[in-house]
C-alpha cells in the first residue's frame, strides 16, 4: 500500500511539473513580449484600485517618450475633413464605435453626450469618435446618428474613412482593440474605453493609488448606474474631473 501511494504522489508531481513546463513554454514568452512592447492597454486595465486625482502622461515602455496621438485625417458627419491638428489647443476625448453596435456603443454615446452637456459652454472641449465600420458608416449615416443621439457640439466629430487606417490608429496609436469579428455582437470587436487627450495632443490619465496610470476611462457604465451587472464601476465622474483639470492647465 505505501508503494502504491508513493507512486500516485510521484505521478501527481510529474503531472504538475508538466503543466508548469507547458505554461512556461507557451505563455511566458508572450507576456514578456507584451511587456517589452509596452502593450499595456489590450487588457483594458482600469482603475481597479482607488484612483488618485493626480494626472500623468502615458509613456512608451521602450523609449520612455510621452505617448502622443498620431497624425490622422478623416471625414466627419458633415463631409468635412478633420485632422489631429484641428484638435490642437483643445482637450478632447477619443472613442471607437459603430452606429449599428447592439451592445456597448449606445451606453458610450450616452456618456459622451453627458460630457457634451457638462462642457457645453467651453469652446476648448471636443470629442473624436472613430467608426470601426466605415463601409457602412458613411457621412450621411453618421449625420443621422448624430441627430438621433443629440450630438450638437461643433467640436464633436464622428469620423469615417479607410478602414485599415482607422484600425491602425486604434491598434498602434491607442493600443485599443478594433477589428471585424463574426462571432462578436454586430460583427465587430472593440474597446469600450475612452482616451483623454490634452491641448498639445498627449494622452493623459490619472494615477491609481499605487502610482500607476489607469491609462483609459471606462465608457460602458453611466454615472447613474454606478456599477453595472458585471461589477464594473463607472468612471465618467473621474473623467469629468480630469477634463476640468486639463482645461485649467
Amino acid at each position: 500500500m505505501p508503494t502504491t501511494a508513493n507512486n500516485k504522489r510521484k505521478y501527481n508531481y510529474i503531472w504538475v511539473s508538466l503543466v508548469i513546463l507547458i505554461f512556461g513554454i507557451i505563455f511566458v514568452p508572450k507576456i514578456v513580449d507584451r511587456l517589452a512592447k509596452g502593450d499595456v492597454v489590450r487588457d483594458e486595465r482600469s482603475a481597479a484600485a482607488i484612483p488618485s486625482g493626480e494626472l500623468t502622461y502615458i509613456e512608451n515602455k521602450q523609449t520612455g517618450e510621452k505617448r502622443k496621438v498620431p497624425s490622422f485625417s478623416f471625414i466627419n458627419q458633415d463631409s468635412v475633413r478633420v485632422s489631429n491638428e484641428d484638435y490642437l489647443g483643445k482637450v478632447y476625448v477619443v472613442d471607437f464605435f459603430f452606429t449599428t453596435c447592439p451592445t456597448i456603443c449606445p451606453v458610450m454615446t450616452k456618456n459622451l453626450v453627458e460630457l457634451q452637456q457638462t462642457f457645453t459652454d467651453n469652446d476648448d472641449f471636443g470629442v473624436a469618435s472613430f467608426t470601426i465600420n466605415p463601409r457602412y458608416d458613411t457621412p450621411s449615416i453618421l449625420k443621422k446618428y448624430a441627430k438621433k443621439n443629440g450630438i450638437v457640439d461643433k467640436d464633436w466629430h464622428l469620423l469615417t474613412g479607410d478602414q485599415e487606417e482607422i484600425y491602425r490608429l486604434a491598434e498602434e496609436g491607442f493600443y485599443i482593440v478594433a477589428s471585424e469579428a463574426e462571432d462578436a455582437p454586430g460583427g465587430f470587436e472593440h474597446s469600450g474605453m475612452f482616451a483623454l487627450v490634452d491641448r498639445e495632443g498627449y494622452i493623459r490619465s490619472r494615477k491609481d493609488r499605487h502610482g500607476n496610470p489607469i491609462i483609459y476611462y471606462r465608457g460602458t457604465v453611466t454615472e447613474e448606474q454606478g456599477v453595472n451587472a458585471e461589477g464594473e464601476e463607472e468612471q465618467i465622474s473621474l473623467l469629468k474631473q480630469d477634463i476640468k483639470k486639463l482645461l485649467q492647465e
